[in-house]
């Protein structure tokens, strides 16, 4: 008895949500750090300061991810071998 795998997946609509969130938050800091009152210095300073960090999320988001994904799949491998365990074993075979 195996259970049926539940591919995750996400909706369209979630995915366009999350993409048109980032795009207007990258897009409020750009326009924050364009009309703020300091000198090129200090813009370009917070410019590079935002990829970091939003280079950094990605990673991060990245990391996680895969950690998670190689978490369930040992989940799954230790789950096959006691089925097959199950499987094999007769309660009534002679020891």
């Amino acid at each position: 008895m195996t259970e049926p795998s539940v591919k995750q997946q996400t909706t369209t609509a979630f995915y366009g949500q999350a993409v048109a969130s980032f795009a207007v938050a990258l897009g409020a800091v750009a326009i924050g750090i364009g009309y703020l009152d300091a000198s090129a210095w200090v813009r370009a300073f917070l410019a590079i300061s935002v990829l970091y960090l939003t280079t950094s999320a990605f990673t991060l988001a990245k990391v996680v991810r895969d950690r998670q994904e190689v978490e369930q799949l040992v989940s799954r491998v230790d789950q096959a071998r006691v089925d097959r365990l199950l499987a094999e074993h007769d309660p009534f075979a002679k020891p």
